[in-house]
């Protein structure tokens, strides 16, 4: 039996003879001590001369250039750079030091070739002329009205995205503040698919703790482990074969399931725990988050190549608030699915419209859905009121004053709300639009409406002759 110092040099180096990435081993004056076999093929010096060399020489030489070992060193602290080799290749590199209490005594670097992300750049492009070729045809149209109501500007700009997006296979990351509509959105993008026939499955990868996470995304077979169901169970992967995962706040993955779920992405394949029979696992990605993916890069809490993999086509969803002449329109459509679930007929009194329309809604459309809907179950007639103290309780609960209070509207009765939100949906629109018709189309409605609208509130196209 060997000593624990040579078992521990043993598996060392069984790690640097069968590691994917080429792994280098520096002490705490840059000199290298241990690199895997495979360096000297990516960086075009014999393995002899690489151990043992200084990483402050080989950079001066333009082997290592930059060296990710330095830059360790220099800063005292894990470190992610992209190097170009003596052998014309591009590597990601990240570092990080070795610590004996307070003392740097060693710097360990991974590396990795990138031909990998420019296979991830070669299908990038392809689904862009995809995307492009798509344009010039007819879309899989959404219904401004029941999906995504809305006569904001940028908003019409991301529903035109999405019509184009959604036919093809392209992944898709939604990014925006909590309870923007990012659940919603990926439902719709998977409705107009070419998948929609196939299953929708959704995780949350904030619910799933790191030890569970392989079992939960390969699934398992009977007998696996402990408490595993008798017939064993598909995993996310496999159940959404022939359709789309959609995994939500991907950013809070560690790691170590960042790892695993860049496997299944590349390879399309999965492997049950306790089985060796490889499935196939062909579904279209669309992931979420309300953090910023490249700040997480940046730090290191991301891997780069998986941000790759999913960044294809990045849709950033305004907050509620950069969207105000929205809120009329979400309001009453939310109401018009309350009426049909509870089965009434209730209206809005002129001060709950005011009262809605004054706040700024820091939670955003999922806020204001669950305030609506209290109103609406705790009116005792048909006529909903905000009450003497629901205003008062919901500010408490956002930890501030209503825009209503700091900024008072003077909207006193529901026509007078609602022939606002209509003046600057128009308004909107006319800053976009060169034709009744075109605004008639952004707006979700008829040209002859539109031209009557125009007419009632004095607002005119210049440069649309018919208008």
């Amino acid at each position: 039996m060997p000593s624990p110092d040579n078992l521990q040099a043993l598996e060392l180096d069984a790690v640097l003879a069968h590691s994917h990435d080429h792994v280098v081993i520096a002490d705490q004056h840059g000199r290298i001590l241990k690199a895997s076999e495979s360096c000297a093929g990516v960086y075009g010096l014999p393995l002899q001369e690489f151990i043992g060399a200084s990483t402050y020489d080989l950079e001066h030489n333009g082997v290592l250039s930059p060296s990710i070992t330095v830059r360790v060193l220099e800063q005292r602290r894990a470190c992610h750079v992209m190097q170009a080799t003596l052998t014309g290749r591009s590597v990601m590199a990240s570092a990080y030091p070795v610590w004996d209490g307070d003392r740097l005594v060693r710097v360990v670097s991974l590396s990795k070739d990138m031909t990998d992300i420019r296979s991830l750049q070669r299908e990038y492009e392809l689904l862009h002329r995809q995307l492009i070729a798509r344009e010039a045809a007819p879309a899989t149209a959404l219904d401004p009205d029941a999906d995504i109501p809305t006569c904001n500007p940028r908003m019409r700009e991301i529903v035109s995205l999405l019509e184009r997006v959604a036919p093809t296979d392209a992944s898709v990351v939604l990014l925006g503040e909590t309870g923007v509509g990012k659940t919603r959105i990926a439902g719709l993008l998977h409705r107009l698919s070419q998948r929609s026939n196939g299953p929708f499955v959704e995780a949350n990868c904030g619910a799933i703790p790191d030890t569970l996470f392989e079992s939960e995304m390969f699934g398992y077979v009977a007998g696996a482990f402990s408490g595993a169901a008798r017939n064993g169970k598909p995993g996310l992967a496999e159940r959404a074969h022939g359709g789309t995962l959609f995994l939500d706040e991907i950013a809070e993955l560690s790691a170590q399931a960042q790892t695993k779920l860049l496997r299944v992405l590349q390879d399309r394949r999965v492997t049950r725990l306790g089985s060796t029979d490889v499935r196939t696992a062909d579904f279209r990605l669309i992931a979420a988050t309300n953090r910023d993916l490249e700040a997480q890069v940046a730090e290191g809490r991301f891997r780069l190549d998986l941000y790759h993999r999913i960044n294809v086509v990045p849709v950033t969803i305004p907050a509620l608030a950069e969207r105000a002449e929205d809120i009329p329109l979400f309001i009453q459509r939310m109401l018009h699915q309350l009426n049909t679930r509870y089965g009434q007929d209730k209206t809005l009194a002129p001060e709950t419209w005011s009262y809605l329309l004054g706040r700024s809604w820091p939670g955003n459309l999922r806020e204001l859905e669950n305030y609506l809907e209290r109103l609406y179950v705790l009116a005792a007639g048909p006529t909903i009121s905000p009450g003497p103290t629901t205003g008062a309780a919901l500010d408490a609960e956002a930890g501030q004053k209503t825009d209503r209070e700091a900024a008072p509207r003077p909207l006193h009765t529901l026509r007078e709300a609602v022939e606002t939100a209509e003046r600057e949906c128009l308004q909107a629109a006319l800053s976009r639009c060169r034709s009744t018709y075109e605004m008639a189309h952004m707006l979700g409605s008829s040209q002859p409406t539109v031209f009557r609208k125009l007419r009632k509130y004095g607002l005119a196209i210049d440069t649309d002759p018919a208008a």
